[in-house]
């Protein structure tokens, strides 16, 4: 049976920021476990030996000087030219050994997405807890999480790639990915991977409440873009609540004396009334746009051809199209 390399060209996207000390296992790790795989380190303004590392372990080494993983990514996937993409870490936490299973799901199932679900105990102190709180929100809100949202290791298809936005600039990229998938349904699965500690010298660049409350503005942020009216009605309702409850004290008086001695809170009330019945409709107008912008994300999606079709026909996924190829001789006239 050909290797998955052989029939598709699949490239690895390795973000580094001062790496030097993981970056040479990472790289010699995926071209051992996907031969014919090509890697691609992408440095992110590193002051150590990073990319003499990779250049070593045979990468092609590539530069982003706007500094965040977000920028990255948006550089990588408008530069590389692929059939199948890896994204993954270069601080050797995600076992590269686990990529043959994640390419061949993606191939077997005609997937769009493959996330690397992370089983191990290498969360930093706090993290694991972050990272379930983070995912109990995104699930409340879209529905699910694709097993571990905020998981770097990753396969893609082409046409995901080529159809994604990447806005984010720093660590929300994988939260971008994740609510990106979710909102437009893309063919996506998950598969478990080894997660483990980072080599000794070499340091995380996450910052625990810093980044954390990113994700959770960019959770906020695309939750607004994405569920305009649960967004903007979940607040108009608690505004309209509110009002009730300022009103109804002023209405029974009035019922009881025909006189409304406090006229400041029926005022304050009927602006609440106001302000959420625009909230209201706000979303609703919204909520049109978000339908016309994922008709147009979906057209722009649909332009490109499913991974199994795109450059081979591979006859283990298309048996029965082998034979319909054979041109069939005409007969002498």
């Amino acid at each position: 049976m050909s290797t998955a390399a052989e029939r598709y060209r699949i490239a690895a996207v390795v973000p580094c920021h001062n790496e030097e000390a993981a970056i040479a296992t990472v790289v010699a790790d995926l071209v051992a476990s996907v031969p014919g795989i090509t890697v691609y380190v992408y440095d992110n303004c590193s002051t150590d030996r990073t990319v003499e590392r990779a250049r070593e372990a045979g990468a092609i080494v590539c530069s982003e000087p706007h500094k965040g993983k977000g920028n990255v990514v948006r550089r990588a996937f408008a530069d590389i030219d692929a059939d199948i993409y890896l994204l993954i870490d270069g601080d050797d936490t995600y076992d590269a050994g686990a990529a043959p299973a994640m390419i061949e799901k993606l191939l077997a199932d005609n997937l769009d997405q493959v996330v690397g679900v992370r089983r191990g105990d290498a969360y930093r102190a706090g993290h694991e807890t972050g990272n379930k709180a983070l995912n109990r929100i995104v699930t409340g809100i879209f529905g699910d999480t694709m097993g571990d949202m905020l998981s770097g290791y990753r396969i893609f298809s082409r046409r995901f790639v080529k159809s994604f936005p990447a806005v984010s600039r720093e660590f929300e990229i994988e939260t971008e990915l994740t609510v990106h998938s979710l909102a437009l349904r893309i063919p996506s699965a998950t598969v478990d991977v080894g997660f483990k500690d980072r080599p000794e010298g070499s340091e995380s660049k996450l910052r625990t409440y810093r980044d954390g409350w990113k994700i959770l503005n960019v959770i906020m942020t695309l939750t607004r873009h994405e569920r305009p009216i649960y967004f903007y009605g979940l607040i108009s309702a608690v505004l309209m609540f509110l009002a009730t409850v300022l009103a109804i004290p002023v209405l029974v008086q009035y019922v009881q004396t025909g006189m409304v001695p406090r006229m400041p809170t029926l005022i304050v009330s009927s602006f609440l009334v106001m302000i959420s019945c625009l909230l209201f409709l706000a979303g609703l107008v919204i909520d049109g746009i978000r339908k016309s912008r994922h008709e147009t994300s979906r057209l722009s999606y649909m332009r490109l051809p499913s991974v199994r079709g795109t450059y081979v026909r591979d006859p283990e996924f298309y048996p029965d199209t082998v034979a319909a190829h054979i041109p069939v001789p005409r007969a002498s006239s």
